[in-house]
């Protein structure tokens, strides 16, 4: 039987700790900062003792599914105390920060450290919304300190099995901070931006799928992404700009009822769109 260590359970951790749970293969240890969830998850068996310094040595597999700076001081305070037979995965949502400091503690003590990114959510957050089906088909992005290790990369394709990932990839943090920065950062900010409009409050009767589809992810954890937001700023005020410069165009079309010119922009994103889906 292998053991695996969550930190932190709130969604993310909460839904690996479920799905490690549907395995005989597994015994599972947690811990978070509040321990009413840690004292809750005990008593609902959904693992079987709190995560800490005197049991971290037993894990195979550790996941650190908290804020960045976050993971990095908490394996900076327990570093000490993993096997270094364990692998550690961090599950933060930015990479260039937390990839270089996570792989010198991991070196200092003797442990495998990769970093991770389970490409899924909710809009809600917390234990309470925790789900064995959350990964399931769900991309899972790794970032080894060695890229090109075929026996590591199998062996976390192995120790990720539980959670039931539709596809694993490989890359760089700078990579994927260039790509998240798009892909999820910045359809944040549009969401978040697009309810302020005064109009939003009328919206009852006249929204559909569309306005559904926008701002599902409007309703955020807030201090989670700023400090995502911040840490990738260079990245997301990159696609920020881009974004600003393509709507101005469509602005500036109405305003000059040019419409030969909106057709031409609504006929580039289409096939844009046509492209990218194949």
């Amino acid at each position: 039987m292998k053991t695996l260590g969550v930190v932190g359970l709130g969604l993310i951790g909460g839904s690996f700790v479920k799905a490690y749970e549907q395995s005989d293969d597994w015994k599972i240890y947690g811990y978070d900062i509040d321990d009413r969830i840690n004292q809750f998850a005990v008593l609902a068996d959904d693992i079987e003792d709190i995560l800490t310094e005197d049991n971290i040595g037993e894990c195979d597999l550790i996941l650190l599914a908290v804020y960045p700076a976050a993971a990095i001081e908490y394996l900076e305070n327990m570093g000490r105390f993993i096997s270094p037979n364990a692998v550690v995965i961090d599950c933060c949502g930015v990479k260039g920060c937390v990839c270089p400091a996570c792989a010198e503690i991991a070196d200092r003590y003797g442990f495998t450290y990769a970093g991770g990114h389970p490409m899924a959510g909710r809009h809600y957050s917390g234990f309470k919304y925790a789900t064995e089906k959350l990964f399931r088909g769900a991309p899972m992005v790794i970032v080894p300190s060695v890229y090109d290790d075929i026996s590591l990369l199998a062996n976390l394709k192995d120790l990720l099995g539980p959670a039931k990932f539709g596809s694993i990839s490989v890359t760089t943090a700078e990579e994927h901070d260039r790509m998240i920065a798009f892909t999820s950062q910045l359809a944040h900010v549009v969401s978040n931006a697009y309810v302020k409009s005064p109009t939003a409050a009328g919206h009852n009767g006249f929204s559909a799928g569309s306005y559904r589809d926008l701002t599902r992810v409007a309703w955020l954890n807030e201090t989670m992404w700023t400090e995502l937001f911040m840490l990738n700023r260079e990245n997301l005020c990159a696609e920020l700009d881009h974004l600003i410069g393509s709507l101005q165009e469509y602005r500036d079309a109405l305003e000059q009822r040019d419409s030969e010119r909106m057709e031409t922009l609504l006929a580039e994103g289409r096939r844009r769109k046509e492209e990218l889906d194949g």
